[in-house]
């Protein structure tokens, strides 16, 4: 899966012909079309089928990530938030859905947290990303909060520290911890444990959002990272109290049961 949505999106960020890169993600969709058919011809595809079946994985979440494709080939900026949650949805969202169904879950709201997970994840990647996106000509933030913070899509395509945008990041980090918390308000006690995966990913993340926010969201002139060394250090951790949680779990239920 991780190879699918690797080659899709290589095809947006390195075939410099728009119309080729329309013409391949078309070929894709029809791809995905003749996957779910049982007649895949890519080696990707041909590697995704013996799986589609055991982890119920859906078609159309595949084309929902070729439409997100699309959407940054064709961008145009994002007028308001419930523009760029779509576009959220489509590249992250939809991605954590399907790593839902891979991890294993049984509580249908288990994917409401993978939706709005994959949103919190996606909002602190354009956070991360202002800088890098403002030399390709885009503003992934929405129009209506620039506006707001006093400033105009130029004024970030200039590449001028000021308040104003460090006051925009900090609204738009807020959103992303908002979106987080939303998230683990879905995710059910039974389901934790196996999508542990996407709880050491997230709390990687808002610790790359607490660094970009101590360095007073400094993004236009360099990306901000974790080292390897933090993120191990994060994701052993993590991992650590999610299985002293869930041991905690498993006794509450021995207990109820006896």
């Amino acid at each position: 899966m991780y190879a699918f949505c690797r080659e899709v999106d290589d095809i947006v960020d390195e075939c410099t012909d728009k119309t080729i890169a329309e013409r391949k993600l078309a070929w894709w969709r029809e791809e995905i079309d003749k996957l779910f058919r049982g007649r895949p011809q890519h080696p990707i595809s041909k590697a995704l089928a013996p799986w589609i079946e055991p982890f119920g994985l859906r078609g159309e979440y595949f084309l929902e990530i070729i439409d997100g494709m699309a959407m940054d080939l064709q961008y145009q900026g994002y007028e308001t938030f419930a523009d760029l949650e779509v576009y959220c949805y489509k590249v992250a969202g939809v991605v954590g859905i399907l790593s839902t169904h891979i991890f294993g879950f049984d509580k249908p709201e288990t994917l409401t947290y993978a939706k709005h997970l994959g949103t919190a994840l996606q909002l602190i990647n354009i956070i991360r990303d202002v800088g890098e996106d403002r030399l390709r000509g885009r503003v992934y933030l929405p129009e209506e909060d620039i506006k707001q913070a006093g400033l105009s899509p130029d004024d970030i395509l200039k590449g001028e520290h000021t308040p104003a945008l460090q006051s925009l990041l900090q609204f738009q980090a807020q959103r992303a911890k908002a979106y987080y918390t939303k998230a683990l308000s879905y995710l059910p006690e039974a389901d934790r444990y196996r999508q542990k995966s996407g709880l050491i990913m997230a709390k990687v993340y808002l610790s790359l959002l607490d660094v970009m926010a101590s360095e007073q969201f400094m993004v236009l002139d360099k990306r901000i990272s974790l080292t390897p060394i933090k993120k191990l250090m994060i994701a052993l951790s993590t991992a650590s109290k999610e299985k002293k949680r869930h041991k905690k779990y498993l006794k509450s239920l021995s207990v109820a049961d006896a």
